[in-house]
C-alpha cells in the first residue's frame, strides 16, 4: 500500500481546518458575549474642586447613558469633596445634590476621603447623605483598581 500523497493530505487538512472554523468562531462570540455581559466597574477619582466635579458628573451621566449596567463608584479627596458638601452649587447656582441623587438612584457610589476632612476641619455631618466617609481617598481609589479590578478615570 503506497502512502498518500503530499496532495492528498495537504487537502484534508484544509478540509478539517474549514471545518473547524464554525465551531471555534462560535467559541469565540460566545466568550465575546459573555464578557459583554459583565458590568463594566469604574472608578471616577476627583480631587480638584467644583469644575472638575461638574465635568466629572457629566461624564458620568454620559457614561450610563452608554452603558447603563456599568458599576461606578467617585471617590473624592482633597478639593474633590466640595461638590458633595451640603449646599453645594455650580457655576450657575444649580446644587449638585439633585445630580447626585439621581446618579445615587441609578447605582453610582459616592465615597468622601476622611483624611481631607480631618485636614480641613469639616465636620462629616456636612457632607451630603447620599455619600459615605472612607478612611482614605487615595487608597480607596487604589483598592478598587488593584483588589477589585476598577478601570481607573479622572475627568
Amino acid at each position: 500500500m503506497r502512502p498518500p500523497s503530499v496532495a492528498v493530505a495537504l487537502f484534508l487538512g484544509a478540509g478539517l481546518a474549514v471545518a473547524a472554523q464554525p465551531a471555534a468562531a462560535q467559541a469565540a462570540a460566545a466568550t465575546s458575549a459573555a464578557s459583554s455581559q459583565v458590568p463594566i466597574k469604574t472608578v471616577y477619582h476627583l480631587t480638584n474642586g467644583l469644575d472638575e466635579a461638574s465635568r466629572g458628573l457629566g461624564n458620568i451621566r454620559n457614561h450610563l447613558a452608554a452603558d447603563p449596567t456599568a458599576k461606578i463608584t467617585v471617590v473624592t479627596n482633597g478639593n474633590g469633596i466640595e461638590f458633595l458638601l451640603e449646599g453645594a452649587k455650580d457655576r450657575n447656582g444649580n446644587p449638585y445634590d439633585v445630580i447626585v441623587q439621581d446618579l445615587k438612584s441609578k447605582g453610582v457610589d459616592f465615597r468622601v476621603c476622611n483624611n481631607t476632612l480631618v485636614s480641613r476641619k469639616i465636620d462629616p455631618a456636612k457632607v451630603i447623605p447620599e455619600a459615605s466617609i472612607v478612611p482614605s481617598g487615595v487608597a480607596e481609589a487604589a483598592k478598587l483598581q488593584a483588589r477589585e479590578g476598577y478601570v481607573y478615570l479622572r475627568p
